[in-house]
């Protein structure tokens, strides 16, 4: 029993992270909300479950951790994240963005002296081949603009994520971040006002990626990772975009295509690569 807890709460983590794709689509999609309201009201509602939960822990200071430079970076995130939902398949923006969260993590330790080997240098180029065919023109290639878009969501992530390290205790200093983020959020709505749309249904699923899928979800992975080694916990990250497609296809009747699967396997599998050439070997 002891070793089925990692298992369900990575599973139950990786299914939310997953699911933020398929609530944000299905919201800009489906529903009147446009992007601006429904980041800023997943930012509220992400920052309100943080709070509370960190309050049934006793601890009643989110904003002793955290900071502004962190909050920008999460801000940057759930903006570019909503707005690219509106051109992009769930599938189609999982991958975009967590192929530029790995890239942007592994490209910064790069720049900080960590000097990958050969085989890494060939999983680099898998994974950039990928990103390449999924990008070229063609009937099924995605929105130029959306593309871009996601891309900067995941840069913001990677070093969101890379910030975060070492920062404290990992839920009390998400919990302070996403609450810094909601003035930058409402500052977006401020300026978007001409252009603001909300509907209930909206407004359920931008509550539900935050409350749910976003703050619950993060406040599960963090329970998950001090059980996963640092391999794994970087590994088992490469399910979101996969389940994404799944639920994608199955609950919002998104197509599969071939180049997103090709594409998706050139990109995960390089990924993959890279993280397991750059583990220390152990005797």
């Amino acid at each position: 029993m002891i070793r089925l807890r990692p298992l369900l709460l990575t599973t139950i983590a990786m299914i939310a992270f997953a699911g933020n794709s398929l609530l944000c689509r299905a919201a800009l999609r489906d529903t009147g909300i446009d992007a601006a309201s429904f980041t800023s009201v997943r930012l509220v509602a992400g920052a309100l479950m943080l709070w509370l939960i960190l309050a049934l822990r006793g601890n009643r200071r989110p904003l002793a951790v955290g900071s502004w430079p962190s909050a920008l970076a999460l801000f940057g995130y759930a903006a570019a994240f909503s707005f690219a939902y509106g051109g992009l398949s769930a599938a189609m923006g999982a991958l975009l963005l967590f192929g530029a969260v790995q890239a942007t993590m592994i490209g910064i330790g790069i720049w900080r002296g960590n000097r990958p080997g050969a085989i890494q240098w060939a999983g680099f180029v898998v994974a950039f081949a990928g990103l390449i065919g999924l990008l070229l023109p063609g009937l099924s290639a995605p929105p130029v603009a959306s593309a871009l878009l996601m891309i900067v969501a995941g840069i913001a992530w990677g070093v969101y994520s890379l910030r975060a390290k070492g920062a404290g205790e990992p839920t009390a200093v998400t919990t302070g971040n996403f609450i810094r983020s909601v003035p930058l959020a409402l500052a977006l709505s401020l300026v978007m006002l001409s252009q603001v749309q909300v509907d209930a249904p909206g407004l359920i699923y931008a509550v539900a990626s935050g409350a749910v899928t976003s703050g619950m979800g993060y406040a599960i992975w963090y329970m998950a990772l001090p059980l996963l080694q640092a391999t794994s916990a970087a590994t088992v990250q490469l399910s979101v975009p996969v389940i994404a497609a799944v639920g994608g296809v199955l609950l919002l009747g998104e197509p599969l295509t071939l180049r997103l699967v090709v594409a998706g396997v050139a990109i995960l599998g390089g990924i993959a690569i890279v993280i397991r050439a750059g583990q220390p070997k152990t005797s």
